[in-house]
């Protein structure tokens, strides 16, 4: 499509979905590293698992991200 023909998003959708990608991805990490801390006892697993787990979030939001913020 050309940039003529192509909608844009208005600030509070983008303010909206902005939010819920960073939910989808702060969310997972965060319950990964106080799940594994409780269960665990190590902070530093813990500080691991849960940046691993923010990272493998941050492919599903890019993913996500590509769906959601294309206005059609």
């Amino acid at each position: 499509m050309s940039d003529a023909t192509k909608s844009k998003l208005s600030i509070f959708e983008i303010v909206l979905k902005g939010t819920i990608i960073a939910l989808i991805i702060t969310i997972p990490s965060i319950m990964a590293f106080l799940l594994s801390w409780f269960i665990l006892d190590d902070f530093m697993i813990a500080i691991i698992l849960g940046g691993i787990v923010h990272f493998i979030a941050m492919g599903f939001g890019l993913k996500i991200s590509k769906k959601i913020l294309l206005k059609k």
